[in-house]
């Protein structure tokens, strides 16, 4: 394994166990980005279940991608469809990304659409 992998990972289950701490039941908006797209999914870790979820490959998205107008779509959908699901207060996961750029769009637009976190 690289050492930039092995690295990434722990980034990535240090932040996990920091929001299991404060998650107190809270589904985990948990970010995933890629060179081309990004995708998002609002998993319940209590049951092992994804609530709701979107990315940069579903219709609509062919101008745009993965770039962070891309991204702000992606997190309004995944707000749009939480709601849907009954899902307000989420704990955001950034996976291991620095909070700049897309994951910081995706977050902004998933405020936007109504998440609370």
């Amino acid at each position: 394994m690289s050492k930039v992998k092995n690295l990434h990972q722990r980034r990535t289950q240090r932040n996990r166990t920091k929001l299991a701490m404060i998650a107190n039941g809270r589904p985990r908006l948990s970010v995933f980005r890629s060179s081309k797209h990004i995708y998002a999914q609002v998993i319940d870790d209590a049951q092992g279940v994804t609530l709701a979820s979107a990315s940069s490959l579903e219709d609509g998205f062919a101008s745009k991608g993965g770039n962070v107008d891309g991204a702000a779509v992606v997190g309004k959908l995944v707000a749009e469809r939480a709601l849907e699901k009954g899902v307000k207060d989420v704990v955001f996961d950034r996976g291991g990304y620095i909070y700049h750029g897309r994951v910081k769009a995706l977050a902004d637009g998933a405020r936007e659409g109504g998440l609370n976190f």
